[in-house]
């Protein structure tokens, strides 16, 4: 028997609200983005781009004439191309205009002739599509607005007195002056560090001398100056080849050479970071303190909806308000309680702050992730919904308590993520964020030989790309001989060794007495009533046992990618197939698994390869 959803009481749903149903919210949901358009596509091209730009675009040799130093508008255009990257997921109409001031810094540097390189014309063609991605999304947004001015009608209110009062924007005003202030300090480090070598410059000798020896590896040249042969430490060695004049500044037995004065890199870095961070929460600060204004200024659409809380995430989820089994959620965002006397309410990023009580308890359930699932609620949504908005609610928090509560969002409403999975109606059917066992053995038939489950693409993907990481960590630790950043192989090749053989070759094979459960070292036995729960868990599987403790897969793909990329995350399909067999014994199979049906694990010849590429590696060397 279903759970009716927590209803709120008829004074505080304002009359004429109309409620949100099915019909509408399907249209609501075809308006959303196309798969293309997803920000990851975007993101990925033109960090690709950039990538390749950085390594293969044309650096002006350091020479005595034009010597090297602070490029502080060469920082300035890379504080704003990190900062678009970030954009495309975040705010669409900044990342169109920083996107804009990276092609024409691009083209100011070299000229319309600098897009004849391959990379800069792929940074170019990336730059279109990732703008042309994001006026797609805002035009969607802008439909989603409609609609939902549609559905809504002639129904507006104007935000209860508690979500009146409440603020967003301090917190991350503060991290933005924070973040400003190291950058700021980065740059006076960085200006002193060129002032003293001005000073060094005024008081010290000039020579000029012949490089008579260059060690690239070192980064040292050899330079024989009035007879003298000194050891000049540079970044670019390979500008500097043997008979190369170059001009030098003698302070005692300290030179560095003219081309090269100072080196305030670490200093830049800082700012750059410390910009790049604080720009990011000015920005979010601004756009969330202007879009709280806006719902506090005018009277709303209001619509009649369903939300639940997420158990995993604490956003809330918004369904159809004829949707009473909370099938299929519409959106979601994160929100905080609003009240008359709370002056400042807080959010910022994926994570909750609040000195409400109430919010505190809400920030330790999402962290604790445990609890009974939260119910269905009835509420009233003020504000039109799309991809972007700003919206706040009103609604009782369980059928205990008597008293509404007020909440306003405090991210972006953000559409489900099944609309990135297909545009069908049948397809939206099948995508339930929430399924019960009973539901996904309606969908299993029972067989006779085992059911066995194995890594798939996805998770594969995921192993190849840690192997080449533990392949080049290894190579990186080994080039320079015994060291100690050796000491850094003790706890990072296990876990490597380990995550790699899992999500390469992980396997779950069901039969008639149990599971078997193949990770990285060995096969283990599970017994069907030892098992307490299968789940889906931190990109894992984990399968609870009655007496000893859980058996777990991990890693088994990336759930938060694979959504992202429109797919259902393969491992979770898995756990609530397995979950169903040990609720449902008849769909078990009725034969046992054979020992090539249990798998095999790749461990213990993972750790014989790695030993032979380390030896490779130091043979080579």
């Amino acid at each position: 028997m279903s759970r009716q959803p927590v209803p709120l009481p008829a004074e505080h749903i304002p009359p004429g609200t109309p409620e949100w149903r099915t019909a509408d919210v399907r249209r609501w949901l075809d308006a959303v983005p196309a798969r293309w358009a997803h920000p990851l596509f975007a993101f990925l091209a033109l960090a690709v781009s950039v990538a390749w730009e950085v390594a293969a675009a044309p650096v002006p040799a350091c020479t005595s004439a034009e010597p090297c130093g602070s490029d502080w508008t060469g920082l300035a255009v890379a504080v704003v191309l990190v900062l678009s990257l970030y954009w495309v997921w975040r705010q669409p109409r900044l990342a169109i205009g920083g996107l804009a001031v990276t092609v024409v810094a691009l083209a100011a540097e070299d000229g319309v002739s600098a897009f004849a390189r391959p990379s800069a014309l792929a940074y170019l063609l990336a730059a279109g599509f990732a703008v042309a991605g994001l006026v797609h999304r805002l035009a969607v947004a802008g439909r989603q607005r409609a609609l939902a001015l549609e559905a809504a009608g002639s129904a507006v209110q104007r935000l209860p007195d508690a979500a009146r009062t409440f603020r967003r924007g301090r917190l991350s005003f503060v991290l933005a002056a924070v973040f400003l202030a190291v950058a700021g300090f980065g740059v006076w480090q960085a200006l002193g560090v060129a002032d003293a070598y001005e000073q060094r410059a005024a008081e010290a000798a000039h020579l000029s001398g012949e490089v008579t020896a260059v060690d690239e590896d070192e980064g040292v040249l050899t330079v024989t100056a009035e007879g003298r042969t000194r050891r000049i430490e540079t970044a670019f060695p390979e500008d500097f080849p043997v008979g190369t004049r170059v001009d030098l500044v003698v302070d005692g037995d300290g030179a560095v050479l003219v081309a090269e004065p100072y080196d305030a890199f670490g200093w830049e870095l800082l700012v750059l970071g410390g910009s790049v961070a604080g720009l990011a929460f000015l920005a979010n600060g601004v756009t969330g303190h202007l879009a709280a204004r806006r719902l506090r200024r005018e009277p709303l659409a209001v619509l009649h909806v369903l939300v639940r809380e997420g158990e995993e995430d604490g956003r809330t989820y918004v369904f159809a308000a004829d949707d009473t089994e909370g099938r299929r959620s519409v959106l979601c965002f994160h929100s905080l309680y609003a009240s008359e006397d709370d002056e400042e309410e807080e959010f910022d990023g994926n994570d909750a702050a609040s000195g409400d009580d109430a919010d505190l308890r809400k920030i330790a359930d999402i962290l604790r992730g445990g609890g009974p699932t939260p119910p269905l609620r009835e509420a009233v949504l003020y504000g039109a919904p799309y991809a972007g908005a700003e919206v706040a609610f009103v609604a009782r928090e369980d059928e205990d308590d008597p008293e509404v509560a007020v909440e306003c969002s405090v991210t972006a409403v953000k559409p489900t993520l099944p609309e990135w999975r297909g545009r069908g109606p049948q397809r939206r059917e099948r995508t339930s964020p929430r399924r019960s066992a009973d539901e996904i053995a309606a969908r299993m038939a029972p067989t006779a030989g085992p059911r066995v489950w194995r890594a798939h693409g996805f998770s594969r993907a995921i192993g190849l790309g840690l192997l080449l990481v533990q392949g080049g960590g290894v190579w990186a630790a080994l080039d320079d001989g015994p060291s100690w950043s050796w000491l850094w192989l003790v706890p990072a090749l296990p876990w490597l060794l380990t995550s790699v053989a899992t999500a390469l070759t992980w396997r779950i094979t069901a039969d008639r007495d149990g599971l078997w459960v193949t990770g990285a070292w060995r096969v283990r036995r599970v017994p069907w009533d030892v098992i307490t729960s299968v789940r889906h868990h931190e990109d894992g599987i984990r399968v609870g046992r009655a007496k000893d403790s859980s058996v777990d897969l991990s890693p088994t793909g990336w759930a938060w990618l694979e959504r992202r990329t429109g797919r259902e995350p393969g491992a979770e399909r898995v756990a609530d197939e397995v979950r169903a067999l040990l609720h449902r014994p008849d769909l078990r199979p009725d034969a046992e698994a054979g020992p090539g049906q249990q798998g095999m694990p790749v461990g213990p010849p993972l750790v014989a390869l790695t030993v032979l590429w380390g030896a490779a590696v130091l043979l080579l060397l």
